[in-house]
């Protein structure tokens, strides 16, 4: 191409990006973020079946519920990011009236009342909860309140503590660390001290001791302790760690093969479709498709935190960071509960383990994130 052919073409190239960017604008979508969404939707429904058998209606039920999820998706990034901070105490007080709920006529499911039915429906408040909670936190912390003084986090802490004794009462573990996670991420981004921070990881670790004995469940303090040694009962607790790291290194680099895993296929591995499902793709794809996936997880991430930077106000940062933040701990608890570096608390893999309520919420948080993205730039005149 000459160099005048070059210089002709450069203004239809900035017209076609300038069309591009119009319409992300008008449709309140990020482009780059979608494409990784339907990657990773891609990636989880192809994993999924394998994982559960063979069993097409499982895979067909994920895909609904996936359908479902970018429909909400679309649907609250439609919302101007100035309603939701004006909406923010109602949506908090709405998801504590939910959670009080459950616990007076919520279903009973193996053991836990997590659930709400009505009619047809049944949904887990605790979810709803991962979103109303940083949006509370965020549009609180945004009215000046930055970084925050010693009221200010007294406060925070007792809008993050009211929420998550309700979810440990149901009890749900695994959910009530992710949604005191939310909260806590939108105070360290507002510019938290490091002497609260310091403080904070003192008062800790002075607390282990009185949580383990009074307020950890048995079966609670068990996980711990099979995290520590799993062979001290190989047949029973144990033995979920157990098969899952079996699979995870039977995988090798690249693997076994899609729905050729042993582990699942045979049976060895409960939950496969579920909270180990990163275990059944280790095994059939190994530690290469294990580093695709990261990938993809790490790419969501930084393009989260982008937002959050490039964000005109402290609600819109705050939040795109703490929804972000989230995410990755979302991934790093599942990972590091598969791989038997902490404790089985019930957290599936975003996006890849089989789940409803999960994925919609989950959703619904990108649909922040792309609201915040193609929130209208405000032109600031200087003064006369």
């Amino acid at each position: 191409m000459s160099k005048q052919d070059f210089l002709r073409r450069m203004p239809e190239a900035a017209s076609a990006f300038s069309r591009r960017a119009r319409l992300a604008e008008r449709l309140h979508i990020d482009f780059f973020l979608l494409l990784l969404l339907l990657l990773l939707t891609a990636v989880g429904l192809t994993v999924l079946y394998s994982a559960s058998g063979h069993h097409l209606p499982s895979v067909e039920k994920q895909a609904t519920f996936f359908m479902i999820a970018y429909v909400t998706m679309f649907v609250v990034a439609q919302i101007p990011v100035e309603f939701m901070r004006r909406m923010a105490p109602f949506a908090y007080v709405g998801g504590i009236l939910l959670l009080l709920a459950v616990t007076i006529f919520g279903d009973i499911s193996m053991g836990a009342q997590r659930w709400l039915q009505i009619g047809s429906f049944r949904f887990q408040p605790s979810e709803i909860m991962k979103l109303a909670m940083p949006i509370a936190i965020a549009a609180y912390l945004s009215r000046g309140f930055m970084p925050p003084r010693f009221m200010q986090v007294m406060v925070v802490l007792g809008l993050i503590g009211l929420p998550t004794a309700l979810i440990i009462e149901q009890p749900d573990l695994g959910t009530s660390i992710l949604v005191a996670t939310s909260g806590i991420m939108v105070l360290f981004f507002s510019g938290l001290l490091w002497r609260y921070i310091a403080a904070a990881v003192a008062i800790f670790a002075a607390s282990l001791w009185p949580i383990w004995h009074f307020m950890l469940h048995d079966y609670q303090r068990q996980r711990v302790l099979t995290m520590l040694d799993p062979t001290q009962d190989p047949l029973g607790t144990g033995w979920n760690i157990i098969q899952s790291k079996t699979a995870i290194g039977s995988g090798g680099l690249s693997g076994k093969g899609w729905m050729e895993g042993t582990q699942s296929r045979l049976d060895f591995l409960p939950e496969g479709h579920t909270d180990f499902i990163i275990a059944v793709m280790s095994e059939e794809f190994g530690l290469l498709g294990v580093i695709m996936l990261l990938t993809i997880y790490a790419m969501v991430i930084v393009r989260g935190l982008r937002i959050a930077v490039k964000s005109q106000n402290s609600f819109g940062r705050l939040l795109a960071a703490a929804v972000s933040s989230t995410f990755f701990v979302y991934v790093f608890v599942n990972m590091g509960m598969v791989s038997g570096m902490l404790p089985v608390v019930g957290v599936p893999l975003p996006l890849i383990s089989q789940g409803g309520t999960a994925i919609v919420a989950l959703f619904a948080g990108f649909g922040l994130l792309m609201a915040i993205s193609t929130e209208k730039k405000r032109v600031m005149t200087p003064r006369a």
